[in-house]
This record gives C-alpha cells, sequence and structure tokens, in this order.
C-alpha cells in the first residue's frame, strides 16, 4: 500500500457532507493527510479543528484556486458545482485525481472535454451517481442474479429536512431546474423526458405512495452500461422519509426493482430497499472516500493512471456493499409486487 505524503484536498470540506467525507476518510486510512478547503477559511478552520485536519481558503474561479504556490496534493474532490472547470486543470497540472459528485448526466460534456484535451495528465472520476453510488452499486450488485435484464427502476427519497448545505441544494435546483428534460432508457434507446411522462410515483419503505419525478444523476449511464438492460428509469421523490413519518428522525432510502430472465432461467422480478436512518450525508461521503482510495491505490489496486472514470468501472459492488453496510445502511429485500 502506497505511503501518501501529500493530503488529499477537499473543496467544500466545511459544508456537511465535505466534512463526513473527510471524517470518512480518515476512519478508512487515519494516516492519510485530508485538508479542507472554502471560500470562508474561518469556517473551515472550525471544522478542521474538529476533525483534526489541516484547512485552506480557496477559490474555485482563479485558476490556482487562491491556493499556496508551494501548495501539493494527493488528490483534488470537489463537492461544488466548478462553473469555471478550474480546480480540473489545476489537478492536471499537479497529475493528480480529481473527483467530481455535482454534475447531472446533461452537464458532464465540460469535464470530458477537458479530460479529452489532455487525456495523459491525471484521472478523472465523474462520482455525481445519487449518493456517489449509493443506489448504484447496489443495483449491480443485485444485477448478477439475472442472465439477462428487461428493465431497471430506481426510486429514491430525500427527506424534505435532509437536503444538506447550500451547495446541495444549488445542485438540487440546478439540475431539476436547468435542464429541459431527464435522461432514461426505453425499449434500448437513449430518451429525454419532461413534462407529465417524467411524472410518477413513489412507494415508500413502508408502504406510502408519494409524488415523484424522473431525476438525471449519472446512474442511468452507469447501468445502461453495464447490465444492457432495455429500460431504465430514475425517480427521486422530496417529501417525509418513512422514519420521520413515524415520529423519528429522517432517513434516506432507495427502492431497486430489476425485471428479467434468472439465470435458472425462469423470468422474474426482485425488489431491494436500501435506508440510511441518518440520510443521505453519510452514504454520500462513503461513496466520495471509497472513490478517492481506489483513486490513490489504497485499496482494490494500484493507483488509477490517467483515464476518464466512473465509480462503478473501477470498484467492485460486492467491496462497496460491505462498506454500506459497515458504514450503517440497512439492506431488505422485499416482494416486488406488494
Amino acid at each position: 500500500m502506497p505511503n501518501i505524503q501529500n493530503p488529499v484536498l477537499i473543496i467544500g470540506g466545511s459544508g456537511v457532507v465535505g466534512a463526513q467525507t473527510a471524517a470518512a476518510i480518515r476512519r478508512l486510512h487515519p494516516g492519510l493527510p485530508v485538508t479542507i478547503a472554502g471560500r470562508d477559511l474561518v469556517k473551515a478552520q472550525a471544522v478542521a479543528e474538529k476533525l483534526g485536519v489541516e484547512a485552506l481558503a480557496a477559490d474555485l474561479s482563479k485558476p490556482d484556486l487562491g491556493l499556496p504556490e508551494s501548495g501539493r496534493f494527493s488528490a483534488i474532490i470537489v463537492f461544488v458545482k466548478d462553473d469555471w472547470s478550474n480546480a480540473l486543470r489545476f489537478a492536471q497540472r499537479q497529475g493528480i485525481p480529481h473527483l467530481s459528485v455535482s454534475s447531472g448526466a446533461f452537464e458532464i460534456g465540460i469535464e470530458a472535454a477537458g479530460f479529452i484535451h489532455q487525456p495523459q495528465a491525471a484521472p478523472v472520476v465523474l462520482a455525481s451517481q445519487w449518493l456517489a453510488g449509493a443506489a448504484l452499486f447496489p443495483a449491480l450488485e443485485y444485477a448478477k442474479a439475472f442472465r439477462s435484464i428487461n428493465r431497471i427502476h430506481v426510486g429514491v427519497l430525500l427527506d424534505e429536512h435532509d437536503m444538506g448545505g447550500q451547495a446541495a441544494l444549488a445542485d438540487y435546483e440546478r439540475i431539476t431546474q436547468s435542464g429541459s428534460a431527464t435522461l432514461t432508457l426505453k425499449a434500448g434507446r437513449f430518451a429525454w423526458i419532461a413534462g407529465e411522462e417524467a411524472e410518477a410515483r413513489y412507494r415508500s419503505v413502508d408502504g406510502v405512495e408519494l409524488p415523484a419525478t424522473a431525476y438525471g444523476p449519472l446512474d442511468v449511464l452507469s447501468l445502461a452500461t453495464a447490465t444492457d438492460a432495455k429500460d431504465i428509469r430514475f425517480d427521486l421523490a422530496f417529501d417525509v422519509s418513512a422514519s420521520r413519518r413515524a415520529g423519528g428522525p429522517f432517513s434516506t432510502e432507495s427502492v431497486i426493482t430489476i425485471e428479467g430472465v434468472l439465470y435458472s432461467g425462469e423470468r422474474g422480478a426482485r425488489t431491494y430497499e436500501v435506508v440510511h436512518p441518518q440520510g443521505q450525508a453519510p452514504l454520500t461521503a462513503l461513496g466520495v472516500a471509497l472513490a478517492t482510495e481506489r483513486a490513490l491505490g489504497l485499496a482494490g489496486g494500484e493507483a488509477l493512471k490517467p483515464g476518464l472514470y466512473f465509480p462503478d468501472s473501477i470498484i467492485e459492488p460486492a467491496y462497496y456493499l460491505a462498506r454500506m453496510k459497515e458504514f450503517g445502511a440497512v439492506f431488505t429485500e422485499r416482494n416486488a409486487n406488494g
């Protein structure tokens, strides 16, 4: 295992999920140095002191990110939307992994273009799947039971009290309002849907049905490439979670249904529930931490060579699920019809 001296730089690290990601990285790899950075140095320092890590001021609008000229890092994680793409270029100049978690499916052309023009500069990991993979990796693991897959449906619930910080809210509003339509896969063809076609119903883990709408994280692209499913759709309900409806704190939910031909030769459908009783932040933090450790060669293989990656192309689903359980996620299989 490599001995890494330069810190992982987390831009937006003083936010809710950024701070939990720093904590998750330290939990997984106590010897790996971490630096959190943000526009508000006082806030970053307050969070860093609690975590026992370093803090810096950073400004994404500046080509050098406003960082000290002597600063050297092992990887860069960006938790806020980088409208200038300066963090990617900074990572490429240093030849270190760049991980982003804020892009919708309609936005990744910016990062792809940055990689295409400098393909040998650095590993670029597009980790903007839902909660950095918390629904994707279970779906990929459960898909292994099928010889062929006709349909994958992922429904997720984000509790109204669980949006997180301002950066998460900005991502949600941008992805739901800026894109004119949402990516799905229908009868083997990619399709962008909007209006009434995007409306849906989400069945919560307690059986209550809630309004939902089609959503556009990168999960559809990853699932389509990995499974050859004919129909894939991802729906989001922004409502009250089952745990809060029962009088407890909010949780986050994912409900995954897969239909196809099992290896037994029978046609079947299976539905799985994934719940974290502390909401979305712990799972997002874990997903980013797992992508970071993989990029640096701290787990799962050697450090990534320059390339353009999705997390599911570099992390084994079984390993991801084991870590999810270790970090508090609860998995349940239910009858797909009831």
